[in-house]
């Protein structure tokens, strides 16, 4: 992305601070940590395959059955009760009927409804050319024009108009929120822990509860997406306000304003672009969101990835997948641009004479009225800029061009519905049919003349890695596992960790998924070892040299733009329907993030050291070993801690092609009604599970990251 601020992840945030008063690490904790690794493997030779808590998938507990027993009371009962008839009920309606009122005139209209394909295109550009400039205006038109082209008109418009729901609730919550947790450090503190909860739950976690409370569909949808794109917004925004400088508030203090002036005469339009950003990453979370709803039948372009997912469809998910991607391109690129055009001086500046399009006429700055454009002060007339009286003037006069497209498109079928283009000679090879074929074709290819590679390196992870670490981790009693855990918690960050690990462990056995939950984590596990190993070499190459930062780079901000669930339509071409998809999609989906750390960590070591090093004769490999990795310790913790929170969210995601434990029993809780309440026992483990490695993972970086 082009924003340093990493979209939110669906497991934990990327802006929490450390913990500040972390005790620092003992001289011997590696070899306790040893001590602890020893121990553990003996218990694993002498009680193996005891007391291991595993339960058949088909099996259920008296906590699942119990949870079934409310599924059915609410269901039964939900018609006659004030909270869930009268206030969720009334929320879930109002939300389905908006939803379908606009899908109904935007998405899937007929002649005679509010606006068309056309009147759509024709609108959407000029509020992208008011909010974010001109090629932000081209990219909207090519994707947009895509969707329609490639038969995904509906869908993506379904996905824009959920996620743009849940966007403007978040804003009106989340602004509001964030003005007060900047004003008031008691609504900081009260208000913080949730948001820790709620970004460090996987977003699988939500499903199930949310289901249960809104039903299924596009309501179901925007609160699940709403929960999971809130918090960035409110951190972001309180961020920004704090980030005022201090003699600015004071200077304003001293005028004798009230703090509501102070507010709306200062802070806000100080914090104006940081704010902006916040609403990017807020609106990157809700697609993302937004696509793994349709598990609840939200709609849009989740349903068609699902669907072909199902049927091992690689190009018919390809297709939709492409769909999402280029969605959340556009969304990232519009939301960024709005932002850097928000920011003091950046006023639009165009040169006299040239031309910008408006009805079929050329408009140039030099003929508009003198108090429509101003000189810049370059010292040349050559350039100049429009006022903001003459910026209301031309966006007034493009707007009547969209207007009457709007109009039009209301009118004719052509300019109603998308046309059907299958049937264009030219056309006819970028259509959503004979693209899957085509991707489907070429994905053979590709998986045929990789094969050996591809099988080779998961035989070889999957054996070596995979297997021992999984029999090692959930074929011992539960209680020795637990200790084990809450040994290296305390090792790691110290006795807040340790009591937190003892808290979850509490609640995972609780849900009777104590087996699973270890299987979870042992996938977590190699898919963060395999992403810290390809950071780590990635990274060191970027800082260490600009030219190399300059290529990867640019792949790293398109993958961290892409939304979580795309990352599986690869996986599964590659590497079929197994466990180990689950684990590549997760590695694919955190090594950004990682690889950006170490970069930047290797990069900030002093240059002073690094010349003092080479001064001594020293190797490439020795002023990485030996100097500049060592210097770059905080950075790759905090990767590692990044990492490890960016694939759990993931690993659970790959229950749906392969993954199994948690992910899985979460799926087939909608799937079968009788295993609801396991479902929902899953995805309360799943967040257990989250919220021990996030707090174990945050004290560690804070205490050896120094």
């Amino acid at each position: 992305m082009t924003t340093t601020l990493a979209p939110p992840p669906p497991a934990a945030s990327t802006k929490e601070e450390q913990p500040r008063s972390a005790p620092a690490p003992s001289r011997h904790t590696g070899r306790k940590l040893l001590v602890v690794l020893v121990l553990w493997l003996v218990a694993w030779a002498v009680l193996r395959g005891k007391q291991t808590l595993a339960l058949a998938n088909a099996d259920t507990t008296g906590l699942h059955e119990w949870f079934n027993g409310i599924r059915d009371k609410v269901q039964l009962l939900g018609q006659d009760n004030w909270f869930f008839h009268g206030v969720l009920g009334t929320v879930a309606s109002a939300l389905d009927s908006f939803v379908g009122a606009v899908q109904a005139h935007v998405s899937t209209v007929v002649p005679g409804d509010w606006v068309g394909w056309f009147g759509v295109l024709a609108l959407a550009m000029w509020l992208t050319y008011t909010l974010a400039g001109l090629r932000s205006t081209v990219l909207v038109t090519a994707v947009l024009l895509f969707l329609g082209v490639a038969g995904l008109w509906t869908d993506g418009l379904d996905t824009l108009i959920v996620t743009l729901v849940a966007v403007v609730i978040c804003i009106v919550i989340g602004l509001p929120l964030g003005i007060a947790m900047s004003r008031s450090r008691r609504t900081s503190a009260i208000v913080t822990p949730a948001l820790d909860v709620m970004q460090t739950m996987p977003s699988f976690a939500y499903l199930t509860p949310i289901a249960l409370f809104f039903g299924i569909g596009p309501a179901c949808a925007i609160v699940l997406t709403l929960i999971y794109a809130l918090p960035p917004l409110v951190r972001i925004t309180e961020h920004g306000l704090n980030s005022v400088a201090e003699n600015t508030v004071e200077a304003g203090r001293s005028l004798g304003v009230t703090k509501g002036q102070l507010l709306r005469q200062v802070q806000l339009p100080m914090a104006k672009r940081t704010i902006v950003v916040g609403i990017n990453q807020c609106t990157m979370a809700a697609l993302s969101m937004a696509t793994i709803a349709a598990l609840v039948n939200g709609p849009g372009l989740g349903k068609p990835v699902i669907a072909a997912l199902q049927t091992l469809n690689v190009g018919a998910a390809s297709v939709a997948g492409l769909g999402i991607v280029l969605i959340a391109i556009m969304l990232d690129r519009t939301t960024t641009a709005a932002s850097e055009r928000s920011a003091p001086g950046g006023q639009r500046v165009a040169a006299v004479g040239s031309p910008g399009v408006f009805g079929g006429r050329t408009l140039v700055l030099e003929k508009l009225p003198r108090w429509a454009t101003e000189d810049t002060g370059r010292g040349s007339a050559a350039r100049m800029r429009l006022t903001p009286g003459g910026r209301r003037l031309v966006l007034g006069l493009i707007l009547l061009p969209a207007l009457v497209g709007a109009f039009y498109s209301t009118r004719y079928l052509q300019l109603s519905q998308f046309p059907d283009l299958s049937g264009v000679p030219v056309l006819n090879e970028i259509t959503a049919g004979p693209l899957s074929t085509h991707i489907n074709d070429l994905t053979d290819a590709v998986v045929n003349a990789l094969t050996g590679v591809t099988n080779g390196f998961k035989n070889f992870v999957t054996s070596v890695m995979l297997n021992p670490l999984q029999s090692v981790m959930s074929d011992l009693p539960w209680w020795v596992m637990a200790l084990v855990l809450l040994a290296v918690a305390y090792l790691l960050g110290g006795w807040r960790p340790a009591a937190v690990t003892v808290a979850c462990e509490a609640v995972i056995l609780g849900t009777g998924l104590w087996y699973d939950a270890m299987v979870t984590l042992t996938m977590t596990l190699v898919a963060t070892i395999i992403v810290m190993l390809v950071a780590v070499v990635l990274g060191v190459a970027m800082g260490r040299g600009r030219r190399t930062d300059t290529v990867i780079r640019p792949f790293l901000d398109g993958f961290q733009t892409i939304p979580a669930f795309v990352y599986l339509v690869p996986a599964l071409a590659l590497f079929a329907a197994t466990r180990f998809t689950a684990i590549m999609a997760a590695v694919a989906y955190a090594v950004p993030i990682a690889t950006k750390l170490v970069a930047d960590g290797v990069r900030g070591v002093a240059p002073t050291t690094v010349e003092a090093a080479r001064s001594t004769g020293i190797t490439r490999w020795q002023m990485i070993s030996k100097v500049q990795l060592p210097m770059a310790r905080e950075a790759l913790v905090l990767a590692t801690n990044q990492g490890l929170l960016y694939v759990l969210s993931m690993v659970v995601i790959g229950g749906m092609v392969g993954g199994g434990s948690l992910g899985y029993l979460i799926v087939q809780g909608f799937v079968q009604g009788q295993l609801f309440g396991k479902g929902l026992a899953a995805g309360i483990a799943i967040t257990a599970l989250g919220i021990m490695l996030d707090r174990i993972a945050r004290y560690a970086a804070a205490r050896y990251g120094r």
